[in-house]
């Protein structure tokens, strides 16, 4: 019975690998999402900056604001569907990680269902060792006395 207890470790292991590997996974997601949101909230800054430059000087900067703002607007598309498609990585990462620490949750509980009951076990076979050493020593008291 060692050779399933062993392989069971050894698939507690890989789970717990296969757990980290999925967290690592996910905060690298995350910290791109962190970074995409940034990203996102300094292009509105500088957007706030080039429309105060543009109201101060109309005729000289002024005129260049419309190509500027353009560009913006398609730099925020872009910056919003990397957001998304990111977002959507994160939950399917979230997913995949539950389902890895289940799996490990799943192995690690059989270890430990097995150990019970093998603990049982060793258990049951010791008192019925030491009730048959207690008749004997009984027994032996009883003829003794005889």
């Amino acid at each position: 019975m060692a050779k399933p207890a062993k392989g069971l470790k050894t698939l507690i292991r890989l789970a717990k690998f296969e757990v980290d590997e999925k967290r690592r996974v996910l905060t690298a997601l995350q910290s791109q999402e962190e970074k995409t949101l940034h990203d996102i909230l300094q292009s509105e800054v500088r957007l706030r900056q080039e429309q105060e430059l543009a109201a101060a000087d109309a005729t000289g900067i002024g005129f260049m604001y419309g190509a500027y703002h353009r560009a913006w607007m398609v730099q925020r598309q872009n910056l919003f569907a990397r957001l998304n498609t990111i977002r959507q990585q994160v939950e399917i990462a979230r997913d995949e990680l539950a389902e890895a620490f289940r799996t490990q949750k799943t192995y690690e509980v059989t270890q430990a269902n097995r150990e019970k009951r093998e603990q049982e076990e060793a258990d049951h076979k010791e008192q019925i060792f030491l009730d048959e050493v207690g008749m004997t020593q009984h027994r032996r008291k009883t003829e003794e006395a005889e």
